[in-house]
């Protein structure tokens, strides 16, 4: 999808072990998974296969999706779930399209494999740190006997000396130097390795690709034709109605001008006011396809004219070498412009900021408030068109936005730089 998912956080360096531990008991109670949908397959002959699959796939991916998700906080990007959809409704095609799907078999083939090798690296993680742990407190968990010698609780058959029990902190301090150098390597060994099995393939990211252009084409094809029956239906109830009522004043006014010149002064001073308010709608109407300020003061003005409109300071930072293309720096400033007009209405903020650079061929537009937060993307919403406007410009958006605040939206619209000059400037407003 065009709708780029925010980074996970990564997990804090004392968690890891805990997470690491978690996950070789998980790794585990895999192999039940790998068993029930290997052994659900030739059952499909009896027909009892075939409730077995549509109970234990589901849960292999259920498995395998809790995966993704926590590994990715080792990887630093989230692991896409790479299964097809049905073409058509029913349990019958779902299975059909189940079956025949690779994702489903790399799933299984991942469970194997992480029952053995994400097992033994997230093991041997885990054990490094504890083994740190138990080196470090082990004078402590032997019992003291009044001559000062220290007995195992475990049965109290092995005597240790007071002193004695301490060479073992050296053990310690070298378990805890391998597990800083080699605990998170093996955590993230294990977390690419599933990536590359629970992650797309090549093919698969294809095939996604390409579905992502054919649905962002037709829906930029039904937003253009909604946004041509709007601007007729605009066009058609308020400058078209003006301009007939105009001419039919006009009309009227010359009929009477000889033998009644105050109504016809009357209908004139009316066709005047429906003749500006009709050039009023017609400068709105065009204001909505292309804002005069970006065509003269280019984006970096209109950005700081919307700022300057907003009744709270929004901060503009603003450094892209010259203008780029039209389309592209139209929908830069509809989406800036939906942005902030979103941080108006929702968030109750009292400050907001608005940066735009351009880096690696790519416009980067960030928008931030700091309100309740909270900010969402639904259908029909106003960061739901954002999203729909920087797909057809193959551009994506990133929301972050906890439920106190601060909200940031993230918008990147490709942008090569050949297209621009080398005119860099900033500015507040």
């Amino acid at each position: 999808m065009n709708t780029t998912q925010a980074p996970p956080m990564r997990y804090p360096r004392l968690a890891q072990p805990w997470i690491a531990l978690f996950l070789a008991v998980l790794a585990e109670l895999g192999i039940a998974f790998f068993v029930l949908n290997v052994v659900s397959v030739p059952l499909i002959a009896v027909w009892v296969g075939i409730p077995m699959l549509l109970a234990f796939v589901p849960a292999t991916r259920w498995f395998a999706n809790c995966h993704r998700t926590m590994l990715a906080g080792f990887t630093g990007e989230p692991i896409p779930r790479p299964y097809k959809k049905p073409p058509m409704p029913g349990l019958l095609m779902w299975l059909r399209t189940t079956l025949t799907d690779p994702a489903t078999w790399r799933d299984v083939v991942w469970l194997i494999v992480n029952a053995t090798i994400g097992f033994t690296l997230n093991l041997l993680s885990a054990v490094l740190f504890l083994a740190t742990l138990f080196y470090l407190v082990y004078p402590l968990l032997v019992g003291v006997t009044p001559e000062g010698v220290f007995t195992e609780p475990f049965g109290g058959l092995v005597t240790v000396n007071f002193w004695t029990s301490f060479l073992v902190m050296p053990v310690a301090l070298v378990a805890f130097m391998i597990w800083m150098a080699a605990g998170e390597r093996l955590l993230k060994a294990n977390a690419f390795m599933a990536r590359s099995l629970l992650g797309p393939t090549e093919s698969a990211k294809l095939a996604l690709r390409v579905r992502e252009l054919a649905e962002s084409r037709a829906e930029t094809v039904d937003t253009q034709a909604a946004e041509l029956r709007r601007i007729e239906r605009d066009l058609h109830d308020g400058a078209q109605a003006r301009l007939a009522a105009l001419s039919m004043n006009l009309g009227m006014a010359e009929e009477m001008v000889d033998r009644d010149p105050a109504q016809a002064a009357a209908l004139l001073t009316e066709a005047r006011q429906s003749a500006s308010t009709a050039l009023s709608e017609l400068r709105d109407l065009v204001r909505g396809i292309h804002p005069p300020v970006l065509a003269d003061r280019g984006l970096e003005g209109a950005v700081k004219a919307l700022a300057l409109s907003c009744p709270f300071k929004v901060d503009v930072t603003f450094d892209v070498p010259g203008r780029p293309a039209a389309p592209v720096e139209s929908a830069a400033y509809f989406a800036v412009a939906e942005a902030l007009a979103n941080a108006v209405k929702y968030s109750a903020a009292t400050n907001a900021w608005i940066q735009i650079t351009h880096e690696d061929d790519k416009l980067h537009l960030i928008v931030g408030d700091d309100g309740v937060g909270g900010a969402v993307i639904r259908p029909g919403g106003g960061l739901y068109g954002i999203e729909r406007r920087l797909a057809a410009f193959d551009g994506t958006l990133t929301v972050v936005s906890p439920t106190a605040g601060p909200t940031t939206v993230i918008m990147e619209l490709p942008c090569e730089s050949s297209s621009l000059k080398t005119t860099p400037s900033s500015g507040t407003a």
